[in-house]
């Protein structure tokens, strides 16, 4: 019998249970999926431990990342057929699908046909790390060739993805890291520069980077008390994309550089362009083409086996990797 994971109450990865049902088959507009990778992300973390933006209705399901072979198709449902390799794009509530499983339903708008040359688990570290760059850094913030971008973070899946969507468009990838151990694999994923906070004062750095100017774009999923120092190495009219929460301590707004620079401080969530189907085309299309020409390449930094979910959380948990962490079923 097909298994997915579910969870029962909020809390730390022990509320992950594997548990056994049937998977209906898809009505209109669905596919269903037999897995073979998941992605897990941030998000999914903060949905279990009840910190995300929405809570969690019970019993619980999780996943919005993962890739697998079409077994069949709803009504209505074109352009996809039974055995075709796919790829789940986050573009779904948690409340309505859940991708931790080894059959699983997903909405047809949301699945995308992979090359044969990408593999299940880069297929599965793909959409929510580089929709998000995509979708922030060059629909939102409109980041264009020769600009420089601050990513903080940068060594997350999203992070590295920023740098290779950046570079991708020829802009100027600045790499945030805390401590010096990550800087040289970064420098390897193609930051330009890198900036480990530990020896160097980061407004003094990205003025001498850019001449003085402060970077166009900075794209922060930290927030807290250094959101101050991201703002004063902003460049004038830039703007600051927020996507994350890494730091509970307040964030403050500082108002003079905010005002004095007329700084744009603006959020962002994936949703905003997997939920628009022109904006989730052009998307698609960014990163088929980034993966067609080598310039998009997903890395992996561990992979789990699909009964050790919980263990695949505490190490997400433990921030400790370089890019992204895998489940194969």
């Amino acid at each position: 019998m097909p298994r997915h994971i579910q969870f029962q109450q909020t809390g730390g990865p022990e509320v992950l249970r594997i548990v056994e049902s049937d998977v209906p088959e898809p009505t209109a507009g669905e596919v269903r999926i037999a897995v073979k990778a998941i992605g897990l992300n941030r998000a999914e973390s903060m949905y279990r431990s009840g910190t995300y933006i929405i809570d969690p209705i019970f019993p619980a399901r999780l996943g919005s990342e993962a890739a697998g072979i079409v077994e069949s198709v709803g009504p209505g449902v074109t352009g996809l057929t039974p055995g075709d390799r796919v790829a789940v794009v986050p573009a779904f509530s948690y409340h309505d699908y859940g991708m931790y499983g080894d059959l699983v339903l997903a909405p047809a708008r949301a699945v995308a046909k992979l090359p044969d040359t990408i593999g299940w688990a880069d297929a599965a570290a793909v959409w929510m790390a580089y929709v998000t760059a995509w979708g922030a850094l060059i629909d939102t913030a409109g980041l264009r060739a020769g600009e420089t971008v601050l990513i903080p973070a940068a060594s997350s899946s999203v992070g590295l993805a920023a740098i290779q969507v950046a570079n991708h468009i020829g802009a100027v990838p600045v790499a945030l890291t805390r401590t010096a151990a990550k800087a040289d694999i970064l420098r390897e994923a193609g930051a330009a520069h890198v900036i480990v906070a530990e020896e160097a004062d980061l407004v003094t750095e990205v003025r001498r980077i850019t001449h003085g100017a402060g970077a166009r774009v900075v794209f922060d999923p930290v927030g807290g008390p250094g959101f101050a120092s991201l703002a004063a190495a902003t460049a004038e009219r830039g703007t600051i994309i927020v996507y994350g929460a890494l730091d509970s301590r307040a964030t403050p707004l500082p108002v003079g550089d905010v005002l004095g620079r007329s700084l744009t401080v603006r959020g962002y969530l994936i949703f905003e362009a997997t939920q628009d189907d022109a904006k989730l085309a052009a998307a698609r299309a960014f990163v088929l083409d980034g993966l067609a020409s080598g310039t998009l390449r997903p890395r992996i930094d561990r992979i789990f086996p699909f009964d050790q979910i919980a263990d695949a959380h505490r190490y997400l948990e433990a921030n400790g990797q370089i890019g992204k962490i895998v489940v194969t079923v």
